[in-house]
């Protein structure tokens, strides 16, 4: 079983992806559950625009799409990021590109866990549990400087 990552005709490489991959990792864990085949494709805009109308006829610009293929507790999916979006959201909030970066990338993995975004109750978990992973990323590679 695998987290991979690639990238779609952009110059892009995810930072400290080795990283990533552990954290990504011990989310799934932390809920009782196996990584299976997990995916990450980082395009631009304009191909995830022709993705979501393809596959779900939303013509919206969007930051992320997961397609599920979680079977039992094996976590399994195709996860695209357009990183033109992370970009964008991360001026608008006001976060580092890095830190909006591991909030999407985390965010895929929530919804292969079965948690939702759609209702306002829903949306308010899952931003509760995205904080959570990203304290967890902070607990897991936060380096202590050396007095």
């Amino acid at each position: 079983m695998s987290i991979r990552f690639a990238v779609h005709n952009i110059d892009f490489e995810l930072p400290e992806s080795q990283k990533v991959r552990q954290w990504v990792a011990e989310v799934v864990r932390q809920r009782q559950k196996r990584v299976g085949n997990i995916s990450y494709l980082f395009c631009d805009d304009e191909y995830m625009l022709q993705v979501n109308l393809q596959y779900l006829s939303h013509d919206t610009y969007t930051d992320i799409i997961t397609f599920d293929y979680v079977a039992a507790d094996l976590i399994s999916g195709d996860i695209l990021i357009s990183v033109d979006r992370v970009g964008e959201n991360a001026r608008t909030y006001g976060v580092p590109f890095e830190q909006e970066l591991h909030r999407v990338v985390i965010h895929g993995v929530l919804h292969l866990l079965g948690q939702g975004d759609k209702s306002p109750d829903e949306a308010a978990e899952m931003r509760r549990q995205e904080g959570e992973a990203l304290a967890l990323w902070e607990q897991m590679f936060h380096e202590e400087p050396i007095a």
